[in-house]
């Protein structure tokens, strides 16, 4: 099959589930991954003709799509941060906006002279950890996730970047006490409510872990309840704890972390101009 017959097949088969922008944008990655290829290249050579077996990747992963399988499991990688991530089935797809909350821990730790003892609490991939240890070298990072096949591919990626990073095998929701002080605690724990899966799409709710996403609709705040009070306790002097947050619980989480403490309290929206963020000092 020529390449511009592949590519009108693959438009005409997904133009009823995507729109056309990111038909292109799929279009381009599969080529790139399977046959080296880039934009100019299917501009310059339309007529080349895929091999056989190529065919068959490209085949593969069309019917993945037609059935909203998110691009990024397809192809077995993203990137964040400026950064390659491996993710599977296991992992989130790490979001832009978890990018911003790495760049506002970053500008909040620019000026410390001192080696910095960093925890993330929900790894997932590790791109949170990974980044910051990228960004802040002299940092000590450890980083927790409860399920182990997450952090299986979280030390794939510590790998693949050459970042030290301490993983923890370890339900957060269980856990009493840190093993030890920490001068920033970030999470971005399971934040969305079961009333809000009506808002999911589908490529995320048949594919990536609930137990990554989901919380009881009657008590939405359960990770950051325990993180605050384990923040609390672990939180070195003027150390900082960050959240990703559901958007819609904005007010009620930063209610929350003042009823258990924490003096400063900061909000930001993300780039969709949605309450994202947060900030406490102890």
């Amino acid at each position: 099959m020529q390449l511009k017959d592949f590519r009108l097949q693959f438009t005409k088969e997904l133009k009823s589930i995507f729109p056309k922008t990111e038909i292109d944008t799929f279009f381009f990655l599969l080529i790139e991954e399977y046959l080296g290829l880039q934009r100019i290249d299917f501009t310059l050579q339309p007529t080349l003709e895929i091999p056989s077996k190529k065919c068959d990747l490209l085949d593969t992963a069309l019917a993945r799509l037609q059935k909203e399988e998110p691009i990024q499991y397809i192809l077995g990688k993203t990137e964040f941060y400026g950064y390659p991530f491996k993710i599977n089935e296991n992992t989130l797809i790490p979001r832009p906006e978890t990018e911003e909350l790495v760049e506002w821990i970053l500008n909040e730790v620019k000026d410390n002279k001192q080696q910095l003892s960093i925890l993330d609490i929900g790894t997932g991939t590790g791109c949170i950890p990974i980044s910051l240890k990228k960004n802040i070298p002299s940092a000590n990072v450890s980083a927790i996730d409860v399920s182990e096949e997450a952090l299986k591919v979280a030390k794939e990626n510590a790998s693949l970047n050459k970042a030290e990073i301490t993983f923890i095998l370890q339900d957060i929701l269980q856990t009493e006490n840190l093993s030890r002080q920490y001068d920033v605690i970030v999470s971005n724990p399971p934040y969305v409510r079961e009333l809000e899966k009506v808002e999911i799409k589908n490529n995320v709710l048949e594919n990536e872990p609930h137990l990554a996403l989901f919380v009881d609709d009657d008590n939405p705040l359960i990770f950051y309840k325990k993180i605050a009070d384990l923040a609390i306790k672990s939180l070195t002097k003027n150390g900082l704890l960050f959240f990703e947050i559901n958007q819609y619980l904005g007010p009620e989480t930063i209610e929350m972390l003042k009823r258990k403490g924490f003096t400063k309290v900061e909000l930001r929206k993300d780039l969709f101009g949605n309450n994202r963020m947060i900030k406490a000092t102890y």
